[in-house]
C-alpha cells in the first residue's frame, strides 16, 4: 500500500433555516428526560451507599446554545500520471480538473455567518455574513472547510465539491456533499481490477492527529493490506493508492477506522476500457451495518440484462455469517419485480454485485433486508459517444450510498448542472399503505426560499423533481419530514456534454446540534472538604 500526505498550506493574509419549534420543544423534552433519568440513577446509587434520603430539588431549565456546523470538502479529483502506451508516451489527463465549492445557508431563523477556508488555513478565502446566502468558490489545489457560525438556532448548512473533468482517463462529474468528520467510514464501491484505481483520499481538519485503520473486503473475502494503517496529521490530506493494498479486486468495499482524532474520507473511484474513458465518480461513507439499508438516488435508463453498463447493486455481510438479502426496488408506481435480484445470498465477509440490468428508465429507490448487519451501495452508468481516440462509446458513472431515513437536511447544488431531487417512502414492507410527507424548499443566493412545496410520496414508491422546474437560479434545496411513513431522498447531478452526459448523486448534509433547554439539578450529597 502506498500513501501520499499533502501538508497543511501556509495560512495567507487574504482574506439556517433554524429548526422548527416542534423539533425545539421535542430536543428540550428529549434533554429533560435524558437529565431526569440520570438524577434517579444517582437517587438509587446513593440510598444503596447509605447517604441521606432524596429530596425534591427543582429542576430549572438551562438553554443550551446551538453549536457550529464543520463540513470538510472534497479537493480535486486525483489525476492518473504520464504514462506510456504502446511505443508513444500518452497523456491520459489532457484537461484540468474544473473545480469548484458551492455552500449555502438557509436565512431563516437569524443563520451566522459562513466561512470557507483552505484545510489547515486560519484566514477565510470567501465568506458569508450572518443572516444566510450562498458563496462560490473556483480552483484551489487543496480542499476546503464550511464553518457555519449559529444565530438563533442551529443553521440549515450545506456544501458542495465538485470537479469536472471533461477529456481524458478521468473524464467525469466527481462531486459530493462535504461532511463532518467522523472516527468510522464504509465505503461501498470502487474496483482494484485491471483498467480500473481506487483511491481513498483522507482529510484531517482537526487540532490531533487521526490515526487510521483499513480494513478491505473482496469478492473472495476480506483481504489482508500489506499496511493497513496510516496517520494523517492536522491539517493534511493523505491518499492510498488502494490497489496497493488490495489489487485485483472486482469490487471492493472499505471499512476505515479512526482513533485519535476524526477524518473525513471518500473513495475516488476511476475506470477506463483499453483507450475509452469509463467514468470517474467520488464513493462517499454509506450507513454502517444494519439489518435493513436504503439506497436512493439510483437514476437509471432502460438498460438490457446482461448488459456491462446496466446498473448494479453491491452488497456486503461484513460479518462470519451467510445470509438472504431481500432486495426491494421501488420505482415512480410502486415496487419493481427483476428476477433474479429479490432475494440473493450473501457469503460472510465476501463483496457481491446485484446486477439490475432490465429496469425501466427512471428514478429508483432499493431497500435491503437481511437476517445479520450488511451495507449497501449503487452504482449506474451513462452511455456518450466515442472520442477522437476511442474505440467504443464514453461511459460515466454515479455512485450512490445507503443513508438514513426520516432526516432533516439540505444540499447545496452547483451551479450550471442539472439537479433532479428523488425522494423514496419506505413503508414497513413491500405491500405497505400510506404515504410520506415533507416540506421541500428551494433556496436562493441570498439564503431566502425561492419556493416551498409540500411532497407527499406514496408508501413503495419514489418520487423525482427537477430542481429548475421548482424555481430559477437555485443554489440548494432543502426538506424537512413531517410525518407519515418514513422517507429518504438525495439529488442526482446531470451535466451535458458534446460526448455524453456526466452524472453524480448528492446525500444530504444533515441539521444538527439543535438548541434547547437542559434540567440542571442542585447536587444533594453533603460537599467533602
Amino acid at each position: 500500500m502506498t500513501g501520499t500526505t499533502t501538508p497543511p498550506p501556509t495560512p495567507d493574509a487574504g482574506a439556517g433555516t433554524p429548526p422548527r419549534t416542534r423539533r425545539g420543544r421535542l430536543a428540550r423534552a428529549a434533554s429533560g428526560l435524558l437529565v431526569l433519568a440520570l438524577a434517579g440513577g444517582a437517587v438509587a446509587g446513593a440510598t444503596q451507599l447509605g447517604a441521606a434520603d432524596a429530596r425534591a430539588v427543582d429542576a430549572p431549565g438551562v438553554e443550551v446554545d446551538p453549536t457550529p456546523v464543520t463540513l470538510q470538502c472534497p479537493g480535486p479529483v486525483v489525476l492518473p500520471q504520464r504514462g506510456e502506451r504502446g511505443d508513444a508516451a500518452f497523456d491520459p489527463s489532457p484537461v484540468q480538473p474544473q473545480v469548484a465549492l458551492d455552500a449555502v445557508t438557509a436565512a431563516a431563523g437569524g443563520a451566522g455567518p459562513l466561512a470557507v477556508l483552505p484545510l489547515g488555513g486560519t484566514a477565510a478565502t470567501r465568506e458569508v455574513a450572518a443572516g444566510g446566502g450562498a458563496v462560490r468558490v473556483t480552483g484551489g489545489a487543496t480542499p476546503f472547510v464550511v464553518r457555519a457560525q449559529p444565530g438563533d438556532t442551529s443553521p440549515v448548512v450545506a456544501a458542495t465539491g465538485t470537479s469536472v473533468v471533461s477529456d481524458g482517463d478521468a473524464r467525469g462529474l466527481a462531486a459530493a456533499s462535504c461532511r463532518a468528520p467522523s472516527s468510522g467510514h464504509w465505503f461501498v464501491g470502487g474496483s482494484t481490477a485491471v483498467g480500473s484505481t481506487s483511491t481513498l483520499v483522507l482529510s484531517n481538519p482537526g487540532l490531533t492527529a487521526a490515526q487510521v485503520e483499513l480494513e478491505i473486503f473482496g469478492p473472495r473475502g476480506p483481504v489482508d493490506p500489506t499496511t493497513a494503517r496510516h496517520l494523517v496529521a492536522p491539517g493534511a490530506t493523505t491518499t492510498v493508492d488502494l490497489g496497493g493494498a488490495a489489487a485485483d479486486q472486482a469490487a471492493i468495499v472499505v471499512h476505515v477506522t479512526v482513533t485519535g482524532g476524526q477524518v473525513a474520507a471518500h473513495v475516488q473511484d476511476t475506470a477506463v476500457r483499453g483507450f475509452t474513458p469509463a467514468g470517474t465518480d467520488l464513493v462517499v461513507a454509506g450507513a454502517a451495518p444494519a439489518t435493513r439499508q436504503v439506497v436512493t438516488g439510483v437514476v437509471a435508463v432502460e438498460s438490457a440484462v446482461g448488459s456491462p453498463d446496466a446498473p448494479v447493486l453491491r452488497l456486503l455481510a461484513p460479518g462470519p455469517e451467510q445470509t438472504v438479502a431481500r432486495v426491494t426496488l421501488l420505482g415512480g408506481d410502486g415496487p419493481v419485480a427483476l428476477p433474479g435480484a429479490d432475494r440473493v445470498t450473501l457469503a460472510g465477509g465476501e463483496v457481491t454485485d446485484v446486477p439490475l440490468g432490465g429496469l425501466p428508465t427512471g428514478a429508483y429507490t432499493v431497500v435491503v433486508d437481511a437476517e445479520v448487519p450488511v451495507v449497501a451501495g449503487a452504482v449506474t452508468s451513462r452511455i456518450g459517444a466515442p472520442g477522437a481516440l476511442d474505440d467504443e462509446p464514453r461511459v460515466e458513472r454515479a455512485w450512490s450510498a445507503a443513508t438514513a431515513t426520516g432526516a432533516h437536511g439540505a444540499i447545496a447544488l452547483p451551479a450550471g448542472v442539472g439537479a433532479r431531487v428523488v425522494v423514496g417512502a419506505i413503508g414497513q414492507d413491500a405491500d405497505a399503505q400510506g404515504e410520506g410527507s415533507a416540506t421541500l424548499r428551494v433556496l436562493g443566493g441570498d439564503g431566502q426560499v425561492l419556493s416551498e412545496h409540500r411532497v407527499r410520496v406514496d408508501a413503495g414508491t419514489t418520487g423525482a423533481w427537477d430542481v429548475a422546474d421548482l424555481a430559477p437560479d437555485a443554489a440548494g434545496v432543502e426538506l424537512e419530514p413531517v410525518g407519515g411513513v418514513p422517507l429518504v431522498w438525495a439529488v442526482a447531478l446531470t451535466l451535458e456534454q458534446e460526448d455524453g452526459p456526466l452524472v453524480a448523486t448528492l446525500d444530504p448534509v444533515g441539521v444538527v446540534g439543535a438548541t434547547g433547554a437542559v434540567a440542571v439539578r442542585e447536587d444533594a450529597r453533603p460537599a467533602r472538604g
